[in-house]
């Protein structure tokens, strides 16, 4: 009898609990604020003439597009591993439009002879990158997992390790309308360097940040 009240008596302190969305529709939704918070900052404070220029070049534009394809795939991806019971194949979505970005931007150093220098840019300005692409990735992934960690994911490595992706890719895109030059050797290697400082701290704290609120 002591089993039966304890059971009705918790069973009465039930709340309803709100169904979240779709994982697609909350990743378009968190991609749509980001979108558009970026959009004010690069038509306030972008070179856009030089960015024309700079997408002139074919491979320049595909390298920009991979980018953004990798924030987009990655960003969903992360939403849909967050839920428990969901493919773990998730994962691979980013892969292909990465090694597009990746082999874009060693083309860009073939061009350039794999030289420091590019054509309009010094190894100096590359460390700015490095901070950029750091430093926007802090409030991108602030609102990224707090809405991640609402599906309490029973698996936070993938999570934590694709939403970080996710994020650097993005501030890595917003990047290309501020970047006055080619990509060199240093600077690729800095901004490799800086997504993978990013990943690598999402995922050391995966679990502080993917705990249940």
């Amino acid at each position: 009898m002591r089993t039966d009240r304890l059971i009705e008596s918790l069973a009465a302190r039930l709340q309803p609990v709100r169904r979240l969305r779709s994982p697609l529709l909350r990743a378009l939704l968190w991609l749509a604020v980001v979108g558009a918070a970026s959009l004010v900052l690069i038509m306030r404070e972008a070179h856009l003439t030089i960015f024309m220029q700079r997408m002139a070049t074919p491979r320049v534009a595909v390298e920009c597009v991979a980018t953004a394809l990798t924030a987009i795939t990655a960003v969903v991806a992360a939403f849909e591993t967050s839920v428990p019971g969901h493919s773990p194949w998730w994962a691979v979505l980013p892969l292909p439009p990465l090694l597009l970005w990746l082999a874009a931007s060693g083309l860009g150093c073939l061009a350039n002879g794999l030289g420091v220098y590019g054509a309009h840019g010094s190894a100096g300005e590359s460390y700015s990158c490095f901070a950029f692409i750091a430093g926007a990735s802090l409030p991108l992934a602030v609102g990224l997992f707090w809405m991640l960690r609402r599906a309490r994911p029973i698996a936070p490595l993938p999570v934590a390790a694709l939403g970080t992706l996710g994020v650097a890719a993005t501030a890595a895109f917003i990047l290309q309308f501020f970047h006055p030059f080619d990509v060199t050797v240093i600077d690729l290697a800095l901004h490799l360097a800086a997504i993978a400082l990013v990943v690598l701290i999402g995922t050391a704290w995966r679990r502080r940040l993917l705990a249940a609120a």
